[in-house]
C-alpha cells in the first residue's frame, strides 16, 4: 500500500492540513441550514466549494479534505436523491478538490518549496448523518456490525475515487473506530487517517481513553496517521501527552477554533475563540504532532499562520 503522507514527512517533517470547510462556506455567505451541511452545496454551489479548497492550498495546506463529511447514501435518500444521484455527488466532492489542486499546481510559482498537494476524502461519523450533534456524544446505540453496514457504501465508493486517502474523522466512540478499522481491512490498498473528537484531556467524547483508540489504530496497516480533530485547542497538548509514547503512526491534530456551539439555538457563542493559531501550531509540533491544521470556524488565514509558524509559509 502506498503511503501518500511519507514524502511530505520525509521532506518537511510536518504537514499542514486545511481548515474548516462548512463554516468557511457559511462565512462566505452560503446557507447551510440543511441536514447535508456542506454537502448541500455539491448541487447548489460547487464552485464555492472549489474556491475554498483552492484558497486553502494558497494559504499553505498540503491537503484538501472533501465536502463529503455529511454526505451519505441515507442522507441523500432523505432528500429524495436516488443511489445514482448520490454516487455522482460523492464523486463530485472529490472532483472539486482535485480541480482546485490542479488549478493551484498549474502555476509554477506555487510549486516552489511545495510537493503536489493531496486530496483526502472525508468520512464523517454516523452522528454526522444524524445531524443532531451526536458526533460529540457517540451515543448511537449501534453495534460494530451495524456501523460497518452504514459506512461501507460511501467508503467503498470514495476508496475507488481519485482521492489519495480517506479522512475518517470526528469519531467520538471506540465502537465506531472498531467498525472503521474492520471495514478498512476490506480495502487493503486504501490508506486512511483516523481522527477522534475528544471532550477532555484524555478521553473520546463517549468516554473511552484516547490511548485505547490509538492502540486500535496502531494495529491497522491502512491507518497512516491518527489523532484528534474538532476538539478545543486547549485540550490538544494534554491529549498528545496522553498518547505520544504509544504512537506508532504520525500524530495529527486539527482542532476547532475553541468557540462554543449552542445546539439549542444553533449558533456559535461569541467571544470564545482562541488567539493566534501559529503559536498553537508550534506548541503542538513540540508536543509530537506531525500533521497540523484546523476544523470548525478556522479559516485560510489560520492555516496561513500555521504554515508560516511551521516554516512552510511564503
Amino acid at each position: 500500500m502506498n503511503n501518500p503522507l511519507a514524502p511530505f514527512l520525509a521532506d518537511h517533517g510536518v504537514m499542514v492540513l486545511d481548515g474548516a470547510l462548512a463554516t468557511e462556506l457559511e462565512r462566505r455567505g452560503a446557507d447551510l441550514r440543511d441536514r447535508l451541511w456542506s454537502a448541500s452545496l455539491l448541487t447548489e454551489d460547487p464552485d464555492l466549494i472549489r474556491q475554498v479548497h483552492y484558497d486553502y492550498f494558497v494559504a499553505g495546506a498540503d491537503v484538501a479534505t472533501t465536502a463529503s463529511y455529511q454526505a451519505t447514501f441515507p442522507g441523500f435518500a432523505a432528500k429524495g436523491l436516488d443511489e445514482a444521484a448520490a454516487t455522482r455527488l460523492l464523486r463530485r466532492s472529490v472532483e472539486l478538490a482535485d480541480d482546485a489542486r490542479q488549478a493551484f499546481w498549474a502555476d509554477p510559482a506555487r510549486r516552489v518549496g511545495r510537493l503536489r498537494p493531496l486530496v483526502a476524502a472525508s468520512i464523517g461519523p454516523y452522528g454526522a448523518y444524524l445531524a443532531d450533534g451526536s458526533e460529540y456524544r457517540g451515543d448511537y446505540g449501534l453495534t460494530v456490525a451495524e456501523l460497518i453496514d452504514f459506512h461501507r457504501p460511501r467508503l467503498a465508493l470514495l476508496a475507488e475515487s481519485a482521492a489519495d486517502l480517506l479522512a475518517c474523522e470526528t469519531i467520538p466512540t471506540l465502537v465506531e473506530a472498531e467498525a472503521l478499522v474492520a471495514l478498512l481491512a476490506e480495502f487493503p490498498a486504501t490508506p486512511a487517517w483516523l481522527s477522534f473528537s475528544c471532550g477532555d484531556e484524555a478521553h473520546l467524547w463517549h468516554g473511552e481513553p484516547l490511548a485505547e483508540a490509538l492502540a486500535l489504530a496502531n494495529e491497522c496497516p491502512q491507518v497512516v496517521a491518527v489523532g484528534v480533530n474538532c476538539t478545543a485547542p486547549r485540550l490538544i497538548e494534554p491529549l498528545l501527552a496522553s498518547v505520544r509514547d504509544l504512537a506508532r503512526k504520525p500524530l495529527l491534530v486539527y482542532p476547532n477554533s475553541g468557540e462554543g456551539w449552542d445546539a439549542a439555538r444553533r449558533c456559535w457563542l461569541p467571544g470564545t475563540a482562541v488567539g493566534d493559531f501559529g503559536e498553537w501550531a508550534r506548541r503542538w509540533r513540540a508536543a509530537g504532532a506531525r500533521l497540523i491544521g484546523g476544523c470548525c470556524r478556522t479559516t485560510p488565514d489560520d492555516i496561513r499562520s500555521i504554515a508560516r509558524a511551521l516554516g512552510r509559509g511564503a
